[in-house]
């Protein structure tokens, strides 16, 4: 099979979806790779990285559509990509189709073969290609809501830790998964008081069994969520419902009761946003203001750390990269149903129910669309 990497087109997206080292282990498998010239440099890959691993390189991202079998990314491809997909090819990468009605119907019309990193399954129940960008983006959301609550930047003029004789920075996290815990961890290793909010009486044991006083937890009722909320002096939103559009937790009603300069960090923006309030962002202009109170919003947090967030999913995408290259979609799919919770997009048919029922589609099941 032909592997493909462009560089990626999104503002201030500086991964690759390709490593050098995933490029050798395609070039052994038997399969021929070609990057777009200068693809990695965000990430700190150069050009001979990639040929001394055997990949050929390509001038333009054109050539390398037109070329491959398969197309690695990592993320959504934008409208000039999607213009140049075609039917039978094999798409990698993230989608996040449900609160995106262009792509989706973009991507159905290529008749291409779209498979989602964020919602392939593993055997736990979990979502092993979104975890590790999850922890990059939770550990994160501490830092950047912390430059977000300095008075030059528009916030409280809160210091997350305090100092003696001045409490600390109050942050609720919403939401108690991957991104949660690994946000609750940073901002608490900063120094703030914090408290996660979830409705999984199990995860908050586990998460109180683990790391015992470091932050509390709370159940997250609509009580306690808005009580929590106005408390706050940072809020981070880590819910996510996979493949679905996030649940919107906290309404603009809601902001009248928070302080002035408080902070909204909202992780879930890629599925649409956890706040009512929220629309994406970006690392150049990642901010803004309603009712006074800041909103950080940036679609691609894990991008302003791209070397290490490229490794990272490199790692965890590589051996489904390689089943997808060695047996064909098919098969690859057939032989594990945990790659084929990723179809989300085949033959111009929709095949995840959960982006259907976001957008009012008509969708068939992944088991479907392998039978045909």
């Amino acid at each position: 099979m032909k592997i493909g990497c462009p560089t990626e087109v999104k503002p201030q997206e500086f991964r690759v979806g390709l490593t050098p080292n995933a490029a050798h282990e395609a070039v052994a498998h038997g399969h021929s790779v070609i990057v777009q010239k200068g693809a990695g440099l965000g990430a700190g890959f150069t050009d001979e990285d990639y040929t001394a691993a055997g990949a050929a390189l390509a001038d333009t991202a054109a050539e390398v559509f037109a070329s491959a079998d398969m197309i690695v990314k990592v993320k959504e491809p934008q409208a000039p990509e999607r213009a140049m997909l075609r039917e039978g090819q094999v798409l990698f990468t993230y989608l996040h189709l449900a609160p995106d009605p262009e792509q989706t119907h973009d991507l159905i019309a290529s008749g291409a073969t779209c498979i989602a990193y964020e919602t392939v399954t593993d055997d736990r129940g979990g979502l092993p290609l979104l975890a590790p960008m999850s922890e990059v983006a939770g550990r994160l959301a501490p830092q950047v809501g912390a430059w977000s609550l300095q008075k030059a930047n528009g916030g409280r003029g809160v210091l997350m830790g305090g100092v003696p004789g001045v409490g600390p920075a109050k942050v609720a996290v919403i939401g108690g998964g991957v991104v949660g815990t690994h946000a609750a961890r940073v901002a608490a290793g900063m120094g703030a008081e914090v408290t996660v909010l979830d409705r999984s009486l199990s995860r908050m044991r586990y998460l109180d069994d683990v790391f015992g006083s470091v932050f509390k937890t709370r159940y997250a009722s609509a009580g306690n969520t808005a009580e929590m909320v106005a408390e706050a002096d940072m809020v981070i939103g880590a819910v996510l419902i996979p493949g679905a559009a996030a649940p919107k937790l906290v309404s603009r009603a809601q902001l009248s009761t928070m302080k002035p300069g408080a902070v909204i960090v909202d992780v879930a923006i890629d599925q649409g946003g956890c706040f009512e309030t929220s629309k994406a962002t970006t690392h150049q202009d990642p901010i803004y203001e309603v009712d006074g109170i800041v909103h950080y919003c940036v679609a691609n947090m894990p991008g302003a750390v791209a070397r290490t967030s490229t490794i990272a999913l490199g790692n965890a995408t590589m051996p489904f990269m390689l089943a997808l290259a060695d047996k064909g979609w098919k098969k690859a799919c057939a032989d594990d149903p945990h790659l084929l919770a990723g179809l989300n997009v085949h033959a111009g048919k929709l095949t995840y129910a959960a982006v259907g029922e976001a957008l009012g589609l008509a969708a068939i099941t992944p088991a479907a669309a392998l039978a045909a």
